[in-house]
């Protein structure tokens, strides 16, 4: 049985053991820089900026949707999808849907005009999944980044 409920403070680890996961998976191992003590506080402390829901089985987390409001000057409050992560021995068995499904209800429950994310152009897996959801693929914009430090 999996439960899926809102994440707690002491989720955090293995939340991050999750992010390292999907670093992995897409070929990006060195890629996730940010601290715990960042991680816990930008979720938990005082001014949160992003919420989850994390997949639990017999105690143990083994999924995890993550999420922030986004605003559009076009469509306003949106829901921007992070992370949609189950680790990988449990991926096929209904698990992704359930995250999913929870955080398009959320995004319904705050009536915010829509989600948004992004998917990488060779994860046909994860690519095959969002079209069960009629979700529409963008190939018109590009990805810009800017980034201050490496931390």
């Amino acid at each position: 049985m999996v439960t899926i409920r809102k994440a707690k403070q002491t989720d955090c680890p293995a939340m991050m053991a999750l992010i390292q996961e999907l670093a992995v998976y897409e070929k990006a191992p060195d890629a996730v820089t940010v601290s715990m003590e960042e991680f816990v506080e930008s979720g938990f402390g005082s001014l949160p900026v992003w919420g989850a829901f994390v997949a639990e089985r017999h105690g143990e987390i083994i999924g995890l949707s993550l999420f922030y409001i986004r605003y559009s000057t076009w469509k306003g409050r949106r829901l921007y999808l992070e992370d949609l992560i189950v680790t990988e021995n449990e991926r096929g068995n209904g698990i992704g849907k359930k995250l999913l499904d929870q955080t398009i209800t959320y995004a319904k429950e705050q009536n915010y005009s829509g989600m948004l994310w992004q998917v990488l152009d060779w994860n046909q897996p994860a690519i095959n999944f969002y079209k069960k959801y009629q979700a529409d693929f963008d190939g018109e914009w590009l990805n810009v980044t800017l980034n201050f430090s490496d931390r």
